[in-house]
């Protein structure tokens, strides 16, 4: 009996001393797929630990140029100059589809005000700073707006959700554009901030008459009243998965054969939902690295069996042609 028992715990301390952890960081708007994906590849790959911190893309971004993680994550791509000072070539790997929405906090308001592209700069300008200024009521004439401050709450970390919100910002109005500008962090003109989705979503929660913008998981599993958005046909549209769906209609075999740095914000089509984007690992290309074998492996795992798990929170799955050729290109890199 006494050497079964000593035999077991041989076994387990083998067991336990072959799993191979792979550790990660970056981006929020992810964070509730990732977290789904990692808890369902564990299932059935034991010998597989993933540690992932969702601490936002700009230091998920930072981690990976440190090296300090195995894998980053970030909504907003890479810029040549951080590609240039990696170790290692990176590969931007698209993972899902996701929504930016703009959520409110506002007493007897009803869900889906609408929202133009103008007066939502105007607010993040501090030139509207009214919930009754005429150019929201214009908007919603048969709502009742009241004479209250509008509070706008925006990240304080850097951020891909920031840098796909002011992404679509730059592309809506010049003035924006040239006095904002767009990137993971800027300089907000109004506002109070806070950390990461979970924080702006905490901030929009408690505080009366606040707008601000987080990813669209965020928003629906904490019950946050969400804006009908203008679009590029002047359309008023929901964040929804198949109008996040819609604005990825438009790409081609051609954009997914080169740099998959690609904006999706303000796309053409009617049903297109104006704040979507790509949300990417970001994998370093180098053999020999049992961790970097364990990454693509779950990668081929999460672009065919875990894109069924996409819809169930709120993100959209990859167009079919894109999966396929990301599938290729994974399989085609050396161990």
């Amino acid at each position: 009996m006494k050497n079964i028992i000593i035999l077991g715990l041989c076994l387990m301390s083998f067991s336990l001393g072959a799993i191979t952890k792979i550790n990660g960081a970056g981006a929020t708007f992810p964070y509730p797929i990732y977290s789904k994906w990692f808890s369902e590849y564990q299932k059935n790959k034991h010998d597989v630990e993933f540690n992932y911190q969702s601490i936002g893309s700009g230091g998920g971004i930072q981690q990976l140029l440190k090296q300090t993680v195995d894998f980053g994550a970030s909504d907003a791509p890479m810029s040549d100059e951080d590609l240039k000072s990696a170790a290692w070539p990176i590969l931007h790997i698209p993972t899902v589809m996701g929504a930016v929405a703009i959520v409110y906090n506002l007493e007897g308001a009803p869900n889906n005000l609408k929202l133009s592209s103008e007066v939502l700069v105007g607010i993040l300008m501090g030139k509207i700073v009214k919930w009754n200024d005429p150019a929201l009521k214009l908007l919603n004439p048969k709502v009742d707006l009241p004479d209250k401050d509008i509070l706008v709450v925006t990240r304080a970390d850097g951020s891909g959700t920031t840098s796909v919100f002011t992404d679509y910002l730059s592309s809506i109005s010049q003035d924006w554009k040239t006095k904002v500008g767009n990137g993971k962090s800027v300089s907000w003109p109004v506002g109070v901030g806070g950390k990461g989705n979970e924080g702006v979503t905490g901030l929009v929660q408690k505080s009366q008459g606040s707008i601000g913008y987080v990813e669209l998981a965020y928003a629906i599993t904490n019950k946050l009243k969400v804006f009908a958005l203008e679009n590029s046909q002047n359309e008023f549209v929901l964040p929804e998965i198949d109008s996040t769906s819609q604005s990825a209609a438009s790409l081609t075999t051609k954009d997914f054969s080169g740099d998959l740095r690609i904006s999706l914000v303000n796309a053409k089509g009617k049903k297109a939902y104006p704040i979507s984007a790509f949300t990417y690992i970001l994998l370093p290309v180098k053999q020999g690295n049992v961790q970097n074998k364990e990454i693509k492996n779950f990668l081929l795992w999460a672009l065919t069996k875990g894109q069924k798990f996409a819809p169930e929170l709120h993100y959209a799955i990859l167009p079919k042609k894109l999966s396929e050729s990301l599938i290729k290109k994974i399989t085609q890199l050396k161990d």
